[in-house]
């Protein structure tokens, strides 16, 4: 079964921003575990430069590096969205992050890092994800 490009890049969008809302939710919600709002204070800005910093130099190049691999398609099926090596690097990093959020809660230091690490991350698919709305946007213009 074949599909229209403008789809898988909807679908990689789609994944990038449940990835944003699940990994901020869960970011915020360590932060706010701290119970301390100083805490919270320098993960938040913590987060937001690590964040930035992720955007430059990994995130977009990764959008970019999807994209053109989209557009390069001859016969696209619904799953070329991502490789299969995305999804399985996709599913160790829940699991990591699901263990990583289960051993934070016995220290304040790893709700700290652990919030942070996960704040930043949501931050930079927010920003790069911005790449895949343009992807969108070129394709809509094309017809």
């Amino acid at each position: 079964m074949y599909v229209n490009k403008k789809i898988l890049i909807f679908l990689a969008l789609a994944v990038w921003y449940i990835g944003f809302a699940i990994l901020f939710a869960k970011g915020l919600s360590l932060l706010l575990e701290t119970k301390d709002l100083n805490f919270l204070i320098f993960g938040l800005v913590l987060a937001i430069f690590l964040g930035i910093i992720k955007t430059k130099y990994i995130f977009i190049k990764a959008c970019q590096k999807n994209i053109k691999k989209i557009k390069l398609l001859k016969r696209p099926k619904i799953w070329e969205f991502y490789t299969l090596n995305f999804f399985l690097f996709l599913a160790a990093m829940i699991s990591l992050g699901a263990f990583l959020s289960y051993i934070a809660n016995i220290h304040t230091y790893l709700l700290l890092f652990i919030g942070t690490i996960d704040l930043s991350l949501s931050i930079a698919l927010f920003f790069s994800g911005f790449d895949f709305f343009k992807a969108l946007g070129q394709f809509f213009a094309e017809g």
